[in-house]
């Protein structure tokens, strides 16, 4: 058991504690979130892994398998809190979901959006529903593994299981669903689809018939912090937890993520945020989703946010390019700890190859090493060699990537980014936080790492009345974290490297 900022008896106020399931690609944890009114201290109860199940030649998820882990982890958390928890809520990633017949069992195992039946789906999508209006409609960012297309290969590959579908649920509301046996799917996560209208903020009815997907299984959409009934009777028994209330915080773990950037800007675009881990979510909060045709040129996405807010953001490939990198070495007999390949990236020399990293053939590759060497050869770049070599150059394409990103959100917004807020454990990676600070030639504030977790409880905090507002969570994270800080150097290096980099997308963009 993991405890930390055990500082939360303050001033003899009463301390309240919400318990967060917070559910990423590779780990899943369950958290407590400890508040005494001021600040917000978590204590981690249960880890366990995570990932893709290969199944048959497909990628699926085993959430049975994470059903059991959760309710063990919300088991310890009892035996430790003598009832003093509030409330519990679910974030996951986005994109992947259920569906289930009029009985609630589950139609097939649960897709993992990395599987490549959606290969060519977003083609087929287009022949049917045009691009622009596709975009009009939802606002979203065009990615096969968006749930529009997995749910259109569906339709192609078992018309006959999706039509026994009465319940559309996401991988969160699933969870939801088995703690409190609700059946509704929060916004942030809902967002993700690519079946959403971003302007009346519920399904996209009218496209998704275009499309003969069938539209009675897609249940109400709730705001984050809807108070969605209490722990069924066998959960609250084996957990000991009680009739515990279930609380939707935003449930896309970037949404709770975003609420915790601990920035004093909020309601303004003046600040960007980038929430770092596998998948590197970079953009800028608005109140209105931005659906112009320069934001369908740029491939830009409106997620949904709290109070309404959406996050204009670009979803950039992010340190999966390191994990898949560290796994290839692995595989080679060289397994090395992320501190020690940020060490030898920090040693190799500087640009001295560069790639797009959202390119295809980075989505899910057999070997990363052998897909970056092949792209550095096809781009007429040296070849990385060493490890240092590989991981350097995905850091150096990864920074160089958010400084373009970043010229977009302003020229989508008007408005000039002044920081840049780092969140999520990607944050741990300093050498990329300097990277950033240097390519983008703005300030970098750093954390917390726990982002998604913070946001998670203090969400549900504030469906207590315990906070009042955004504002004042995001008060909160900054007064409870140490907040790191990058100055930018090195700007001349980096503006050379920088002609290289738009000059390779060009070039990738024209061919």
């Amino acid at each position: 058991m993991i405890r930390r900022n055990y500082d939360w008896k303050l001033d003899n106020m009463v301390q309240k504690t919400y318990l967060a399931v917070d559910l990423g690609a590779e780990s899943g944890r369950v958290m407590a979130g400890h508040f005494d009114g001021r600040k917000i201290a978590l204590e981690q109860f249960h880890r366990f892994p995570n990932g893709p199940v290969n199944l048959g030649g497909t990628l699926r998820w085993n959430l049975v398998s994470l059903w059991t882990e959760i309710q063990n982890g919300l088991r310890e958390a009892a035996a430790s809190l003598n009832g003093s928890a509030v409330s519990v809520g679910v974030d996951t990633w986005g994109v992947d979901f259920v569906l289930m017949n009029q009985h609630d069992e589950l139609l097939g195992q649960p897709w993992n959006y990395r599987d490549k039946r959606t290969d060519g789906m977003l083609q087929k999508a287009f022949s049917r529903v045009p691009r622009a209006e596709i975009f009009a409609e939802t606002g979203l960012q065009f990615m096969q593994l968006n749930s529009l297309y997995q749910l259109l290969a569906m339709c192609d590959r078992d018309p006959e299981l999706v039509a026994q579908a009465k319940r559309f649920l996401m991988v969160p509301d699933f969870f939801h669903w088995c703690l409190s046996g609700s059946r509704v799917v929060e916004f942030t996560n809902a967002t993700t689809t690519q079946m959403l209208n971003a302007k009346t903020r519920d399904w996209a009815f009218d496209m998704l018939r275009k499309f003969e997907i069938p539209t009675d299984m897609f249940p109400e959409v709730v705001s984050p912090g809807t108070n969605l009934g209490t722990l069924r009777n066998d959960v609250a028994e084996f957990t000991g937890l009680g009739k515990l209330n279930v609380v939707t915080p935003a449930t896309h773990d970037t949404g709770a993520a975003i609420a915790a950037v601990p920035t004093r800007r909020t309601g303004q675009a003046n600040w960007a945020y980038i929430s770092s881990g596998t998948w590197s979510l970079m953009g800028v909060e608005v109140q209105d989703a931005v659906l112009t045709e320069k934001a369908l040129q740029r491939n830009v996405t409106n997620e949904g946010g709290v109070d309404g807010t959406y996050r204009l953001l670009k979803n950039i490939m992010g340190l999966w390019l390191v994990q898949r990198c560290k796994v290839a070495f692995a595989q080679r007999g060289k397994d090395i700890d992320y501190s020690e390949l940020t060490r030898l990236a920090t040693e190799a020399p500087a640009f001295r190859s560069l790639v797009d990293p959202d390119r295809p053939e980075f989505l899910s590759p057999t070997d990363m090493t052998a897909a970056i060497a092949e792209d550095c050869h096809r781009t007429n770049q040296p070849v990385p060699e060493t490890e240092g070599q590989f991981v350097r150059c995905a850091l150096e394409s990864l920074a160089l990537k958010y400084r373009m990103v970043l010229g977009w959100m302003e020229e989508l917004t008007g408005v000039a980014v002044e920081v840049i807020h780092i969140v999520g454990g990607g944050t741990q990676n300093q050498l990329l936080n300097q990277f950033t600070a240097d390519a983008c030639a703005r300030p970098v504030f750093a954390g917390p790492i726990e982002a998604t977790a913070l946001g998670n409880v203090l969400l549900q905090a504030r469906a207590a009345g315990d906070v009042s507002s955004l504002s004042e969570i995001r008060d909160v994270v900054r007064g409870s974290e140490t907040i790191g800080e990058y100055t930018p150097r090195d700007s001349a290096a980096w503006e050379d490297a920088w002609g290289r980099f738009v000059q390779l997308c060009e070039t990738e963009r024209n061919n």
